[in-house]
């Protein structure tokens, strides 16, 4: 069985960033719910005699791509990265979006990064969405404005959003505190990836020119 493409799109902007620390731990949550173990991003790896799926994780950072996610809106034509980073995006199985909330809203680099997706790109993909604050009092931008966008996008949400406020960090792993949101929203997205077949990449088919020209002909 084919291993399953778990891509993870973190907007922290600072290094270390709070925003990609409640990544990594969504996706190791994940992972774990899967029956699975991952180590560094991009790799994939199973325990002995697990029968759970392999987990194929990929990190896209946004911070990296912020220069060439701004030529693409400019030109239209993506950067290798960021075109790279958007195909990663379109054959995943899986993904978890986190990004810190400015002005009680998704910020603009995860905004742009979204823009430049094809309006397709999501259509059936289950989505965990998460994301960072100063306080408690910014976690509904998760209801208000992350999840009607990825529902615009027709991506599958699960129904637990996690934010995570400065305070958040230091609390137990009690059934309402991070650890247990985390774990929940987890659960959520493994079951929705569970029964879902591995994405595969359709080859493009190139009909010849005059293949096309006769069957002009022919109409």
């Amino acid at each position: 069985m084919s291993a399953l493409k778990l891509v993870v799109v973190t907007a922290g902007l600072s290094v270390p960033s709070s925003t990609r620390l409640l990544a990594d731990r969504l996706v190791g949550a994940a992972a774990r719910e899967l029956g699975a173990t991952t180590g560094e991003p991009g790799a994939a790896a199973r325990e002995p005699g697990d029968a759970g799926r392999e987990v194929d994780v990929r990190v896209v950072e946004l911070r990296e791509l912020a220069r060439d996610i701004a030529d693409n809106l400019i030109t239209g034509f993506p950067p290798p990265a960021l075109r790279d980073a958007v195909r990663a995006v379109e054959e995943a199985d899986g993904l978890i979006a986190v990004t810190p909330i400015f002005s009680a809203s998704y910020s603009g680099l995860f905004k742009s990064f979204v823009d430049v997706l094809g309006k397709d790109a999501l259509t059936g993909t289950p989505v965990l969405i998460a994301a960072t604050g100063g306080t408690a009092r910014h976690s509904l931008a998760l209801e208000h404005a992350m999840r009607p966008l990825f529902a615009h996008l027709r991506a599958v949400v699960v129904p637990t959003a996690v934010f995570a406020a400065s305070e958040d960090w230091g609390a137990n792993g009690a059934d309402g505190s991070l650890a247990g949101r985390i774990d929940r929203a987890a659960r959520e997205l493994a079951a929705l990836l569970a029964g879902r077949p591995a994405a595969t990449r359709q080859a493009e088919q190139v009909v010849p020119f005059e293949q096309q020209l006769a069957a002009l002909r022919a109409h």
